[in-house]
């Protein structure tokens, strides 16, 4: 029994390390992305923020599963191959940075208009205004949504299995249907939720700490 127990969470285990990584470098870049989404939604040239609008409504009405299924299966037809832990950051990362430009400009539209023209009447240009006085202003009152984000994301790495990245899912249903050895289902999936609260409920303590942190720096 005991030799199980340690088999199932070395197995979950290296299942959590991919998460968790999985879950980081598409979290880096969906803000990244997010964030040139949000830019180009107060832009005030009219095809960036056509470009915003139609990106932010198709992945928001695309399921993930989809996204992530034409990724691997349809873009390697025409030519275009990755591994799949690559197909896997850039779907999540491109599906969750329609959500995160959303936020982001919720939190551009909350700052007074008065801060953008007192930037435009000290000279500053629109980019200039934007990253220098809105932007970090933006960020403090969006970081319980982006907390929110981040947490959904851990879950929805869940998903990647199915283009064949070993995650933590992944691994117990590994563990799940191994034939030679009949691992306990219960304990499995006991194990899977522990590893789920292991990534979550840091996340939510160290978010709701900066969202102290912003409230009394305002």
């Amino acid at each position: 029994m005991f030799d199980n127990l340690a088999q199932i969470a070395a197995a979950l285990g290296s299942g959590l390390w991919v998460t968790v990584w999985v879950t980081a470098v598409s979290f880096f870049f969906a803000l990244v992305i997010g964030g040139v989404l949000a830019t180009m939604h107060v832009s005030p040239a009219p095809p960036a923020r056509w470009f915003a609008t139609a990106y932010t409504g198709l992945f928001k009405n695309i399921p993930l599963l989809a996204v992530l299924f034409i990724m691997y299966f349809g873009l390697p037809k025409i030519g275009i191959a990755l591994p799949n832990w690559q197909w896997a950051i850039i779907g999540l990362s491109t599906y969750t940075a329609a959500f995160v430009g959303e936020t982001l400009r919720s939190g551009i539209n909350s700052i007074n208009l008065g801060q953008a023209e007192a930037a435009r009447s000290i000279g500053l240009t629109f980019g200039q205004s934007l990253r220098n006085v809105i932007l970090p202003q933006a960020f403090r009152t969006v970081i319980p949504p982006l907390g929110s984000l981040l947490t959904a994301l851990v879950k929805n790495s869940s998903l990647v299995l199915a283009i064949g990245v070993t995650e933590t899912s992944a691994m117990a249903q590994r563990l799940i249907n191994d034939t030679d050895v009949h691992y306990n289902l219960w304990t499995v999936i006991i194990g899977v939720a522990l590893c789920y609260l292991i990534v979550n409920l840091p996340i939510s303590y160290f978010i709701r700490r900066a969202e102290r942190r912003a409230e009394f720096a305002r």
